[in-house]
C-alpha cells in the first residue's frame, strides 16, 4: 500500500504534522495554490498534460500511476498544475465551436453555446458528479475510516475531468464529421450510429470513472462503480427497439437553449 502522508513532514517521532506544515497541507491552502497558477503559464506542464490526453485513451492506468507517484512525493492525489484544466477548456471552446458550424448557429449563438456547454455541461455537472462521488467513496468505499484515508475532494473532480475528456472528443469531434450526413437522417443507421457513440462515450467515462476510484489504494469494493454498465447497455438496446436518436435530440436541445 502506497503511503497516503509524507513522511518528511513528520514532525519528531509521533508521527504529528508540525503546524507550519499542517497549514501548507490543508485544502484551502492546496486550492489556492492551484488557482494561483492558473494566471502563470510559465510554471504548467502543458506537455505532460498533453501525454496524460494521449494516455487517456490509449492506456489509462498509466495517468493513474501518476497520481501514486504525486501522493508520494507531494502528498495529495489531486492534479496540483492546471495545465490539464486549461488544456480541456480550449478543447471545450474548439469542438463548440464546431458544433455551433455544424448546427448553423450564428456568431451569438454559438457563444451562447459555448458559455452552456463550459459552465453546466462541463464545470456544473462535474461539480454535481465529483461532490456525489467524493461523499459516497468516503463513506461506503473506504477500508478504515480514518482522517489519513480520504478522498480529496480535488481529485474526485480530477477523476471527473479525466473521464470527461474521451467523452468530450467523441460526442463534440468525431461525432461532428456524421451529424449532418448520416446520424440526423432519419433512417436506422442515423440513430444506430449515433447511439453506439453515445455507448462508446459513456461508458468510457463510467470505465476511466472506476479507474480513478479504483487507483486508490485505501478504497474497497470499487467495482460496483461497474455496475452502471448493465443498465447503459439495457438503454442502448431499448433506444434502437424504440428508434430513439439521442444525437438529434442533443441538437434539438441546443438549438431550443440557444
Amino acid at each position: 500500500m502506497l503511503p497516503t502522508t509524507s513522511v518528511n513532514s513528520r514532525s519528531q517521532g509521533n508521527g504529528a504534522l508540525s503546524p507550519r506544515d499542517a497549514a501548507r497541507h490543508t485544502a484551502g491552502a492546496k486550492r489556492y495554490k492551484y488557482l494561483r497558477r492558473l494566471f502563470h503559464f510559465r510554471q504548467m506542464d502543458f506537455e505532460f498534460a498533453l501525454w496524460q490526453m494521449l494516455y487517456l485513451f490509449t492506456s489509462p492506468q498509466r495517468v493513474y500511476r501518476n497520481f501514486h507517484y504525486r501522493k508520494q512525493t507531494k502528498d495529495q492525489w489531486a492534479r496540483d498544475d492546471p495545465a490539464f484544466l486549461v488544456l480541456l477548456s480550449i478543447w471545450l471552446c474548439v469542438s463548440t465551436v464546431g458544433f455551433g458550424f455544424v448546427l448553423d448557429l450564428g456568431f451569438f449563438e454559438t457563444i451562447k453555446l459555448l458559455l452552456w456547454v463550459v459552465f453546466i455541461d462541463c464545470v456544473g455537472v462535474g461539480l454535481l458528479i465529483a461532490t456525489l462521488m467524493w461523499f459516497i467513496s468516503n463513506k461506503y468505499l473506504v477500508k478504515q475510516q480514518n482522517r489519513d484515508y480520504d478522498v480529496e475532494w480535488g481529485y474526485a473532480f480530477d477523476v471527473h475531468l479525466n473521464a470527461f475528456y474521451p467523452l468530450l472528443v467523441i460526442l463534440h469531434f468525431i461525432q461532428l464529421f456524421f451529424i449532418n450526413y448520416v446520424i440526423i437522417s432519419d433512417s436506422v443507421i442515423g440513430y444506430f450510429v449515433g447511439n453506439t457513440l453515445w455507448l462508446i462515450a459513456i461508458g468510457y467515462y463510467i470505465y476511466v470513472t472506476f479507474l480513478g476510484y479504483s487507483a486508490l489504494p485505501f478504497l474497497k469494493n470499487t467495482a460496483i462503480l461497474l455496475y452502471p454498465f448493465a443498465l447503459l447497455i439495457i438503454l442502448y438496446l431499448i433506444s434502437l427497439a424504440c428508434g430513439w436518436n439521442f444525437t438529434k435530440m442533443l441538437c434539438s436541445f441546443y438549438k431550443y437553449r440557444v
